[in-house]
């Protein structure tokens, strides 16, 4: 019998669903913090969001807006993933609580430009001063290359679609 039965196979268990494999390379690690890092962003950005009365989705909104300037609704559902509906409910929240204005787009008359309203975003910008400056502190013990590597791997990890798209096909 070639290769014998299935039970004499050596088989390395899968690892159980609770659990997270052994970090072996340098990429299993740098996979691992990540996970670790994404998960407490988006607690820190729950709980800012919570500590102004708004969703996280609408924080996030508020983010890409100060990212990327003025944009239009179309432009933001294809940074979110959002449907427009789900962006025009976003929109519709962030207006009532003053933190945006709906305009006409001086470029495409057949859409609306979606600008920032500066002074909510000082009272935003306050709550993450201190991470902020935490950051830079952690940078600041970087050397100019590590941190040229640092920078490469995001915009890799941005440019390749990494983030929101690889969930479409789940």
């Amino acid at each position: 019998m070639q290769g014998g039965n299935a039970k004499s196979r050596s088989v390395r268990p899968a690892a159980p669903v609770n659990s997270i494999p052994a970090a072996v390379t340098a990429a299993d690690r740098i996979v691992l913090e990540i996970r670790k890092f994404i998960a407490a962003a988006i607690f820190f950005n729950q709980q800012a969001a919570e500590n102004v009365g708004l969703g996280l989705t609408d924080l996030q909104m508020l983010n890409l807006l100060q990212l990327h300037g003025p944009s239009t609704p179309s432009r933001l559902a294809g940074w979110t993933g959002l449907s427009s509906g789900g962006v025009t409910v976003a929109l519709d929240r962030l207006e009532k609580a003053g933190y945006i204005r709906r305009a006409a787009n001086p470029g495409d008359r057949r859409s609306l430009l979606i600008t920032l309203m500066p002074a909510p975003m000082r009272r935003l910008g306050g709550m993450y001063e201190g991470i902020e400056k935490e950051t830079r502190r952690r940078l600041a013990l970087l050397t100019p290359p590590d941190l040229e590597a640092v920078i490469r791997f995001f915009e890799t990890m941005h440019s390749t679609g990494a983030d929101r798209n690889s969930l479409r096909k789940a």
